[in-house]
């Protein structure tokens, strides 16, 4: 069928010396999800967040999936990942680890919620403060298959 996404294998997203793993998101999220497969494994900086409360985020700067806007969440929960494709601010993933509404300096964002931790979920607050705290760190999304 056309419509039917492939299955995907989990992903493995480590943050520093912490690993977790996550779940694509493809019921809400599939031409993100499918888009950012294609990206993997990709390595980038993880910072904490300036405007959207207990969150950290991965500035993208002008990087272009060719995604619009798939079902946005604004509020996500911990461990909710989003990707926001751009528009009013730049393109980002935003990583929260408590209470989060998506912010920029231009108001609220909503972006397209394309991954889950569903493995470490309980480290992420500690390490989300630590990041506040001490500073950016390397983060690297990549198929668990690949990375097991």
């Amino acid at each position: 069928m056309l419509n039917e996404v492939p299955e995907l294998d989990d992903v493995d997203i480590s943050i520093g010396g912490d690993l977790f793993m996550a779940r694509w998101e493809t019921a809400s999220s599939p031409r993100t999800c499918a888009a950012f497969q294609r990206l993997l494994p990709y390595t980038q900086k993880i910072i904490h967040a300036r405007w959207s409360g207990e969150a950290c985020w991965v500035p993208l700067g002008g990087l272009d999936l060719g995604v619009a806007p798939e079902h946005p969440v604004a509020r996500p929960a911990p461990g909710q990942i989003l990707f926001y494709p751009g528009g009013i601010s730049e393109t980002e993933i935003l990583v929260p680890y408590g209470r989060a509404r998506f912010n920029s300096v231009a108001g609220e964002l909503a972006g397209n919620h394309f991954l889950t931790i569903v493995g470490g979920l309980e480290r992420l607050a500690e390490l989300g403060r630590e990041i506040l705290w001490n500073g950016s760190r390397d983060i690297r999304f990549e198929s668990a298959r690949s990375s097991r």
